[in-house]
């Protein structure tokens, strides 16, 4: 019987966020997640659904047509990929696509450890929850992929205000210690958030940048660049 993988989108982008920005991949976007953030601009991943709703065919030919052999980058996001309901469909898919000589990129809700992904994947990419989303990371799990997985990973920070931002430093600071050796090893990257409705806020990416000069720089800034060019609003860009 063939294996049907749950599955919200498809689509080509450049990426938007974080270090690999202006890297053009292919998103395999997967339907499900229970988390809960409260600012998730993806909700429409959240529910789960009974049965796979495409097979591992399809998905290769859906990345033939949108990339050909010219783009073998690939970004495994979601919904919540590595959820214990999904992470078998994503560890087949992963090899799959290794198989097939993709780069591959997991994006982790940073509530989970999976060394049976990470250990297959390129790059993680690592969330870091602050308060402003409702969800708390462990940072003695963040501890731990930054020590298993030196330069193959970035953790990123949604930003929405000062709490955020001290909250992000206070995990920086107990994880690299009072000689602050995080980096660099480790790029941790903080992404000014976008409020409902809110084309773009300035004077809260000022005061982002101004919070990291004021500390010395802890984190590297990095806005969203395609809701800059699209809009916040526009999906699967």
């Amino acid at each position: 019987m063939l294996m049907r993988l749950s599955i919200n989108s498809i689509y080509k982008a450049t990426e938007g966020e974080g270090v690999l920005v202006g890297s053009p991949q292919i998103f395999i976007r997967f339907q499900g997640c229970n988390i809960g953030c409260v600012n998730c601009d993806s909700k429409d991943t959240w529910s789960f659904l009974e049965n796979g709703n495409i097979t591992m065919e399809e998905i290769f030919a859906k990345l033939r047509d949108l990339g050909g052999e010219k783009i073998k980058r690939v970004s495994i996001t979601g919904g919540d990929p590595l959820h214990p309901s999904l992470i078998n469909q994503t560890i087949t898919l992963i090899k799959e696509l290794k198989n097939r000589r993709y780069w591959v990129n997991i994006e982790a809700a940073g509530t989970r450890l999976p060394h049976e992904v990470f250990d297959q994947v390129d790059f993680i990419s690592f969330d870091y929850k602050t308060p402003s989303t409702g969800v708390k990371t462990s940072v003695k799990l963040l501890s731990k992929l930054i020590e298993q997985y030196p330069n193959r990973h970035q953790v990123k920070s949604v930003i929405a205000d000062r709490e955020d931002f001290q909250n992000a430093l206070a995990a920086y600071r107990e994880i690299a210690g009072e000689e602050e050796t995080l980096l660099p090893t480790s790029t941790w990257v903080l992404t000014p958030c976008y409020e409902p409705h809110e084309e773009f806020s300035g004077k809260r990416f000022q005061n982002i940048l101004q919070w990291n000069e004021d500390e010395g720089g802890p984190f590297r800034v990095i806005g969203q660049q395609h809701k800059w060019v699209y809009g916040p609003a526009e999906k699967q860009v």
